[in-house]
Parts: structure tokens; sequence; C-alpha cells
């Protein structure tokens, strides 16, 4: 049996399909609390182990994988990371995808864009608080009910038994003593758990991700530096969705385990090619979720991709107005039809893929 079939297989005897995948992803490439806990996970493996799932399948399920690659040729601008934005009367300005990791695959702008962003004078990531940890606490602790339960309700009290014997066994297998988490909102947990042990390791070495590292060489080199977010807008974005959907979320991204390896390793490798549009057609069909999954996946769409994407436009159409802007956010916001690149088109923008 090979290692994709044995996880198709151990996936469907858990209840392990969509939802953990889409955990992992998120944290990966659009979200930046994640970064808040990277220290506080043991992490005992520093080397990554992770398989391609695109080569197993290339192997295994010829006729799944031409099936995902269908999907992502047709979904509307899923090839390409770097975009160049132009409208009469301004100069030009960039648009770059990121993946929120410290993997060294990912963490050097290629050629075209590190030209971009060299001519650029303002640089736009998702959220400068990410720049500043201590002042990103403090600000959060202003709204402690996005982070944590205010009242009498416990992250335990909201789980069957199963879920907690799941959640409390792998969290102690990661050196977390579930009584300290207890009070923790779900989505604050999974910005813990949805990453290998190797990631956790690299960031608690202080290792940066893409857009922390290019903000800081921007400010270096004396570029203004601008957020479209707040990690408080994000949190909130994440408090809008059922607390049902994110509790699932969490013991399915639980019972991945060692698996998350396969779903980032495969991540990096789309990324490096930049295929943007695979993401989810890799995901919704190598790991299907049920019915009941599918109306949990289509709100968290809309509320952590579509209506972020609206506010992001919104909030750097100011600054894009100015030219010479490079900005940088989780790649998974530039595909599809509400994607920023659509988006920005519809701004009155020309837009065209400029990474060669």
């Amino acid at each position: 049996m090979t290692r994709l079939a044995a996880f198709a297989d151990r996936a469907s005897l858990l209840s392990l399909k969509l939802l953990a995948a889409l955990n992992v992803l998120f944290f990966v490439l659009f979200f930046a609390v994640a970064f808040l806990f990277a220290g506080k996970a043991r992490a005992e493996a520093p080397v990554c182990t992770g398989s391609d799932m695109l080569a197993e399948l290339a192997k295994d399920n010829p006729t799944l994988l031409a099936k995902i690659e269908a999907e992502a040729k047709a979904t509307l601008n899923g090839q390409g990371l770097l975009w160049k934005l132009e409208k009469p009367g301004q100069k030009p300005s960039w648009l770059y995808g990121t993946m929120h990791v410290t993997d060294p695959r990912v963490t050097k702008l290629q050629p075209a864009a590190q030209k971009a962003f060299d001519g650029s004078h303002t640089m736009v990531i998702e959220t400068t608080d990410v720049l500043d940890q201590n002042a990103m606490v403090a600000s959060l602790m202003k709204q402690p009910e996005l982070m944590m339960f205010t009242d009498s309700t416990t992250l335990p009290s909201l789980m069957s038994p199963d879920e907690l014997a799941t959640v409390n066994a792998a969290l102690e297998a990661r050196g977390i003593p579930p009584g300290s988490v207890s009070k923790m909102k779900p989505w604050m947990l999974s910005s813990m758990v949805a990453l290998p042990a190797c990631e956790l390791t690299r960031k608690a070495a202080g290792a940066p991700v893409l857009d922390i590292l290019i903000a800081q060489q921007a400010k270096a080199a004396g570029k203004q530096v601008k957020g479209l977010e707040t990690a408080a807008d994000q949190l909130s974005a994440m408090a809008s969705l059922p607390i049902e959907f994110h509790i699932k979320g969490l013991v399915e991204t639980l019972k991945l385990g060692n698996r998350m390896d396969d779903v980032i390793e495969t991540m990096v490798v789309l990324y490096q090619r930049g295929d943007t549009g695979m993401f989810w057609p890799l995901f919704r069909n190598a790991l299907p979720s049920g019915e009941s999954d599918d109306s949990g996946y289509a709100a968290f769409e809309e509320a952590m991709v579509t209506t972020r994407n609206k506010t992001m436009v919104d909030r750097a159409g100011p600054l894009v107005a100015q030219g010479d802007v490079f900005m940088a956010v989780g790649a998974l916001h530039l595909p599809g039809p509400d994607g920023l690149v659509e988006l920005f088109r519809k701004a009155g923008y020309t837009v065209t893929a400029a990474d060669r």
C-alpha cells in the first residue's frame, strides 16, 4: 500500500477529510496570528518528512490527478505569483502571493519579484502586527474574547467524550498540557497544532516567513510598510464562523498527525510552480469532505477568503493609486472570480501575470 493510499484509507476510517487540510492550508497561506504560538509547542522533528501527494497521485491515480488539473486549469487567474497592476496616469504596482512558512524554498523572492520589490517605494502586507509580536499581543488583549472563553465555557465542554479523548491525546503527544489550553478558543489552538514539528522548530528558532522577511528589508531600505488588516480583524473573521465548525476542524487536524507534513510538502511544490489555482481542487478531490462539511467549507471560504479579499482591495486602493507599491499577501487570495487579481481588474486596473 502506498503512502497516499494508506493516508486515504486512514482518513476514511477517522472521518479525516477536507477540514483537516483546510486548517493547515489556512494557517500556512493566509493567517498571521499563527505566528503567535510558534515557540510554545514542543517540536521534536526538525527535519521535514512530507511526501508530495501530486507525485503519488500521478503514480497511483492518474485519472484523479487529471481531474484535479482540469479543475485547476479552469480556475480564473490560477497560475502565477507575481501580477502587475496598471492604470492610466499611475505608476505600476505589483501584487505577489506568499506562503507563510519558513521553508527556505519559499522564503526568497523570484528574480522578477525581487526586481519589482527593489523598484517599489511602498510595501504592503496583510498585517503589520506580525512585525511586533509584543505589540500584537497587547492589542489583542483589548479583545480577549477573540482568543479565550471569557465566561464559564471551556473547550472540553464543547466536545464529545470521543473528541475530547482525541484532542487530549494529541496535545499530550505534542507536549501541551490539555488543562493549559482549556479556555482557549478552538481557532487559537488550531494555530498551535496545524503546522508540523519541523516548521515549528524553525519558527521557534527565529526563522522568518517571507512576508516578515521582505517587510523588514523594506523598512531597512527606507520604504513605507503598510498593512491591510489587523490581527483582530483576522480573528474576528474566524469568530464569525460557527463554533461547531471550529471544533470539528480542530479535532480532524489533530487526527491528521504527521500527515500534515504531506499536505505542506505538496503546497510547497504547488507554490514553487505558481499553481495557486490548484490548492482547492487538490484537497477537495484528494481529501473529499462529507456532505455535512460542504456547507462549512462554503461558509469558511466566504468569511476567510471572499469577504477579506474585498476588504483588502478597498483598503489597498488609495495606496496602489500612488503607484510603486509591492503588495504581498497569502497566495490563496489571488485566484478565482473573487480573488484579488480579478477584483483589481474590476477596480479598473489592467492586471497581467509577470512572473517571467
